[in-house]
C-alpha cells in the first residue's frame, strides 16, 4: 500500500477529536461485535510474514506483511505493522520517564520502580483510570507517528506486564488500558494487534483488537486458540526449529508462521535466522 500525505493529514485532523473522547472516558468503546472500523484495514490472513524488530532490512520477494519498530520506515507495497512498547518503558528511555513522567512508572510499597528483569524495562503504572488516560495520550502520539509514516497497523507490546508486576497490577487494568489503546489506534486509522497473552483471548470481543502477533504459540500449544479468536489473522514467530516445524505442520496452511533468531537480527548480521513455511 502506497502512503499518501493527504490521507495522513486527514487522519491527524480527525484523531484529536476522537482521542479526546477516549481520554475523557466518555466514548470510543470498542466494537464488541469483533468487526473493525470501516476505515481500518486488517492484515491479510495467511500471508508470508517477516518480523524485523532487531533492525530493518529488505524483505524477501515472498513477504507480504512485515513488522518493524516504530522508529523504522515501513516498506512500500507491503502491509506494515508498527511495533510499540506500550506497557513498559524502553531501556534507553528510562531517564526520560524518570525526569519527565515519574508518576507514570509503577512503584512498589517502598517507592522502588518495578522492572521487568528479563529486559530491564520499567513497568508503566496502569493501575488507575487517570494514569491509563495519561499513558494513552502519550502512546497515542506514538501511534500517530506510525500512521504518518505509512504503517497500516500497530502492535502494542507487553500486554502481559501485569503478570510481572508483583501483584500491583490486575488483569482488569491491562484490559482497560488495552481498550483505550485499541480505540486510540483506530482513531489514527490503524488496525491493532494483540501481542501474546493467550489467557486474555476469552476477552477478545471487548478489547477491540483486530489480529494477533503470537510468539511461540506452537511451543506452548496456543496457536489454535489464537486462530479461533482472530479468524486466522495470526502472525506466529517461533524461535526453535522444532517448534517452527510443528507450527508449519499444523498451521502453515492457515496462519502466517516464521522462524526467527531470538534477537531478531537484521539480514547479514551474525546469528540471523529467518525461515517461513
Amino acid at each position: 500500500m502506497i502512503f499518501h500525505a493527504g490521507a495522513a493529514r486527514l487522519r491527524r485532523a480527525l484523531a484529536p477529536v476522537l482521542a479526546a473522547a477516549v481520554l475523557a472516558g466518555c466514548s470510543a468503546t470498542p466494537d464488541t461485535s469483533g468487526a473493525s472500523p470501516a476505515r481500518v484495514s486488517r492484515p491479510p490472513a495467511g500471508a508470508a510474514f517477516d518480523y524485523q524488530l532487531g533492525g530493518p532490512y529488505r524483505p524477501g520477494d515472498d513477504v507480504r506483511v512485515v513488522a518493524r519498530d516504530r522508529t523504522a520506515r515501513p516498506v512500500r507495497g507491503l502491509y506494515n505493522i508498527c511495533y510499540v512498547n506500550a506497557f513498559q518503558a524502553q531501556p534507553d528511555a528510562k531517564r526520560w520517564w524518570r525526569r519527565e513522567r515519574p508518576e507514570l512508572l509503577l512503584r512498589d510499597a517502598d517507592g522502588r520502580i518495578v522492572v521487568d528483569e528479563d529486559w530491564g524495562e520499567p513497568l508503566l503504572d496502569i493501575s488507575t483510570a487517570g494514569k491509563r488516560s495519561s499513558l494513552a495520550g502519550l502512546v497515542g502520539r506514538w501511534f500517530d507517528g506510525c500512521a504518518d509514516s505509512g504503517f497500516q497497523a500497530v502492535e502494542p507490546d507487553n500486554l502481559d506486564s501485569y503478570t510481572r508486576s508483583k501483584g500491583l497490577l490486575k488483569k482488569s487494568d491491562a484490559l482497560a488500558f488495552a481498550r483505550l489503546l485499541a480505540s486510540r489506534a483506530h482513531a489514527a486509522g490503524l488496525a491493532v494487534g494483540q501481542k501474546n497473552t493467550a489467557e486474555l483471548l476469552p476477552e477478545r470481543a471487548g478489547t477491540g483488537f483486530d489480529f494477533a502477533v503470537a510468539e511461540e504459540c506452537a511451543r506452548y500449544d496456543e496457536c489454535g486458540a489464537y486462530a479461533k479468536a482472530y479468524d486466522d489473522r495470526v502472525y506466529v514467530i517461533e524461535y526453535r526449529a522444532r517448534d517452527f516445524a510443528r507450527a508449519c505442520a499444523r498451521w502453515g496452511d492457515r496462519l502466517s508462521v516464521v522462524l526467527r533468531d531470538r534477537d531478531v537480527r537484521p539480514a547479514g548480521a551474525k546469528g540471523y535466522v529467518r525461515r517461513a513455511c
